[in-house]
């Protein structure tokens, strides 16, 4: 059973009612039996896990919980944990330790967390919000930097389940991952310090209504957190793929570095600066016995890795922070 009563009730302290209201509702249909085919798969796996205290929960520099001998104490096995968890599969953002079991997701997402942590404003009391956060990993690394509220939210049932794995354990009251997407969210919110949208904008139909839609999370002088594809170019310069770009379907821009900023400017943000170009290699992106399905190494020109199998420019991400108004 999936409670999030205790959020809920947090919503409630923080004058969040009226978006409470409009949340419940979008959950409960999310959750509801029959709501996704697989639901009941995976409930049953989180239900089947065990239920222990763990003495050690290391959020920062990586996310770690338990031991190997405290699963061992609570009767069950590493191979039979991992079978567990292994019913959730697809694990994409990670890598977790739980309990002597090493999750090595098809992100390496620390090294994401590592480009952008020394550049960010200080995240120790502020309130954030995590759009497309996938299972909560990078919210945990920002409870773990000392953030004060960290709300994540992805449509994706999967991740909120495997999010709710970690939550088994951690039993933090300062992180949630909800099934809801920012379309769901209030028009006008201006609540959060904080707002991380990454590996998102390209999939929007509209890059300019989707930096709207994050200014308008974001409190006056909030900082704005924008990872995403770029290419090289100047001003002006955006590809739009003529279907897909690297197998992903459900793709749309992808801007130079110079364009995005000025999508940002013309969307009123201020302070606009980027801190980080890199490309996506086949060390950070892959696949293994925790994401079996393709990953990068499929989607890359075989004789040529500077390109995509479509022939487009291999990908790129840029990290730019901004302040809203």
């Amino acid at each position: 059973m999936i409670d999030y009563q205790w959020f809920y009730q947090q919503m409630t302290d923080r004058h969040l009612s009226e978006w409470r209201d409009q949340l419940i509702p979008q959950v409960e249909a999310k959750l509801a039996t029959g709501s996704h085919g697989k639901l009941p798969m995976w409930q049953v796996a989180l239900a089947q896990l065990p239920e222990i205290k763990p003495q050690h929960i290391e959020l920062n520099p990586q996310v770690s919980v338990g031991t190997a001998e405290e699963l061992q104490t609570a009767g069950m096995s590493s191979d039979e944990f991992t079978q567990h968890l292994k019913k959730l599969h697809p694990w994409r953002k990670g890598p977790y330790q739980l309990f002597g079991v090493n999750i090595d997701t098809e992100w390496r997402s620390d090294w994401k967390w590592q480009r952008l942590q020394d550049h960010i404003a200080p995240l120790a009391g502020r309130q954030v919000l995590d759009v497309g956060g996938g299972n909560g990993y990078h919210g945990w690394r920002m409870v773990g930097e000392g953030a004060d509220w960290v709300v994540g939210i992805d449509p994706t049932l999967v991740f909120t389940m495997q999010y709710q794995v970690l939550q088994r354990y951690i039993r933090s009251s300062r992180h949630a991952v909800l099934p809801v997407g920012i379309e769901q969210l209030p028009a006008d919110l201006r609540f959060f310090d904080t707002v991380f949208s990454m590996g998102i904008l390209y999939h929007r139909k509209s890059p300019v209504d989707h930096l709207l839609e994050l200014r308008a999370c974001l409190r006056s002088g909030g900082e704005l957190v924008l990872e995403t594809l770029v290419i090289d170019g100047e001003d002006g310069m955006t590809l739009m793929p003529a279907n897909r770009y690297a197998k992903m379907r459900n793709v749309w821009f992808f801007p130079s570095v110079p364009t995005l900023e000025s999508w940002l400017r013309k969307t009123g943000f201020r302070n606009i600066r980027c801190v980080d170009v890199s490309p996506t290699t086949t060390a950070e992106q892959r696949s293994t016995d925790w994401m079996q399905f393709e990953s990068l190494e499929n989607f890359l020109d075989p004789a040529d890795h500077s390109k995509t199998i479509e022939g487009y420019p291999g990908p790129k991400r840029a990290i730019i922070i901004a302040n809203a108004p």
